[in-house]
């Protein structure tokens, strides 16, 4: 039997529980800006004028969405005590609930991965725009938008070098911008500029829900650190600081930079708008040159975003190939990267942008995003639900009862949250995330066949070899 972070005694091992140890790499540091770099991505960045439509009511959903996503890095911080290993979204779901749970919560945070690449594929045309006008040209648009795909998709191919050089580059770079708007932009604020609180007419609570399901595409990356809990040194306390310390660090930004995209850029503009933080600006300063400057900031940090999600797209499936629960081709290197699965994800994504390209920027990647916040929202209500499992199992005599209550309600919270999010996806985002978990069975019934298969095909063998002695 063993205590975790999960604070119960189970007599059920965690899958890994037993490799191996080695050197984790991974101090608190480091594991914070893992966890801030990864949230902190390229959508923020058209965020503000996709829930522009939405009202005022956005700021709300943001700070909702806040509490909700410290709730899963508590959550996470928990799970990676009890299985201080890598792989987290799709090992927890596994070790509570057995491998075909593993699978679905695998399959969907990889669909989420390669979704959410095409979604920051669009975000990227808005601000190409500003620099070279695109706006009105569909095949323009889809070409710039398969361009910013496949640029960080070749820096995959050559190497985790050069993955490593390109996203340290980004990452500096994608926080002037962020900063200059969300702590100067403060002093351009204008009440006016702000609109109505419920945009929509139809309901604030409507509008509250509908946003936060466009929001949460923000904070993609809360579970970086217990993604690679392999990787961080203490693990059972340094996931769980550095989830909930470098969530802390993305909202204070996204909080100030959506305040003052919205106090700055008038309601009626904003709502147009394909590249918010460079209209912010331009108000902010006159003219156009700062708009010029923050528009380029903004393509290097989507084309950064891309080059690691891109990876994290190719690990995630390799993982699981590794595990059997993909083909084996995805487990397959590449100087360190894992070649294949990052082609198939890039193409999957490249399919998908072709495929949405119908209704402008702004919808495109509203219809990419709402279907990315399903796919993701999945494996973050397994995991919820994992650890729920794991608590009513628990020795409750072992366990002082305040900690039980507080780990409840924090995995209470996070599997309603979850689910909170997938109904305000909607229907249609709904509907094509679907499709895509049952295509994902299907996979996985023609994989457990071939396994079944071979299992049969080597005891048939083992026994005739028993037989011949």
């Amino acid at each position: 039997m063993r205590r975790g972070g999960a604070t119960l005694v189970d007599t059920e091992r965690p899958a890994g529980a037993g490799r191996p140890s080695r050197a984790r790499s991974f101090g608190l540091a480091t594991a914070i800006a893992l966890v801030t770099g990864n949230i902190v991505g390229g959508g923020i960045f058209t965020l503000p004028a996709a829930v522009a439509p939405y009202g005022t009511v956005s700021i709300l959903a943001l700070g909702v969405l806040t509490v909700g996503a410290l709730a899963l890095a508590l959550l996470f911080g928990r799970l990676a005590g009890r299985a201080p290993i890598s792989g987290g979204l799709y090992v927890y779901p596994r070790d509570a609930f057995g491998e075909f749970a593993g699978f679905l919560s695998a399959w969907s945070y990889w669909t989420m991965t390669w979704a959410s690449n095409a979604a920051l594929a669009v975000a990227a045309v808005g601000y190409v725009d500003v620099l070279v006008p695109v706006a009105g040209n569909p095949m323009a648009e889809l070409g710039v938008a398969l361009a910013c795909l496949w640029l960080p998709a070749l820096a995959n191919f050559a190497g985790t070098r050069y993955v490593g050089v390109v996203q340290v580059v980004s990452t500096v770079l994608k926080f002037v911008p962020l900063l200059l708007v969300a702590v100067g932009g403060l002093f351009f604020v204008r009440a006016e500029n702000f609109g109505p609180f419920d945009a929509t007419g139809q309901g604030w609570l409507g509008a509250l829900t509908a946003a936060a399901a466009l929001l949460l595409y923000s904070y993609l990356g809360v579970e970086s650190a217990a993604m690679c809990a392999g990787e961080v040194r203490e693990p059972e306390r340094n996931v769980r600081r550095a989830s909930v310390l470098g969530t802390l660090a993305a909202a204070l930004v996204y909080l100030l930079g959506v305040v003052s995209v919205f106090g700055v850029v008038p309601h009626g503009k904003l709502v147009d708008s394909s590249a918010p933080f460079a209209d912010a600006v331009n108000a902010m300063l006159g003219g156009t040159v700062g708009g010029i400057g923050v528009a380029l900031a903004a393509i290097i940090s989507i084309v950064g975003a891309l080059n690691g999600w891109i990876l994290v797209s190719g690990q995630i499936s390799g993982a699981a190939a590794r595990d059997g629960l993909f083909p084996a081709a995805f487990a397959r290197q590449h100087r360190g990267v894992p070649g294949f699965g990052v082609l198939v994800s890039v193409l999957l994504a490249s399919g998908l942008i072709v495929l949405n390209y119908t209704s402008g920027a702004v919808g495109v990647f509203q219809s990419l995003v709402l279907v990315t916040s399903f796919t993701a929202a999945v494996p973050y209500l397994l995991s919820a639900a994992a650890q729920l499992r794991w608590l009513a199992a628990g020795d409750r005599g072992s366990v002082r009862v305040t900690r039980l209550t507080r780990d409840l309600v924090i995995a209470g919270v996070s599997f309603g949250f979850s689910l909170w999010l997938i109904a305000g996806a909607g229907y249609a985002a709904v509907y094509q995330g679907t499709l895509l978990l049952f295509v994902g069975v299907l996979i996985y019934a023609w994989l457990a066949g071939r396994r079944a298969r071979t299992a049969s095909a080597l005891g048939g063998s083992g026994r005739a070899e028993s037989g011949d002695g």
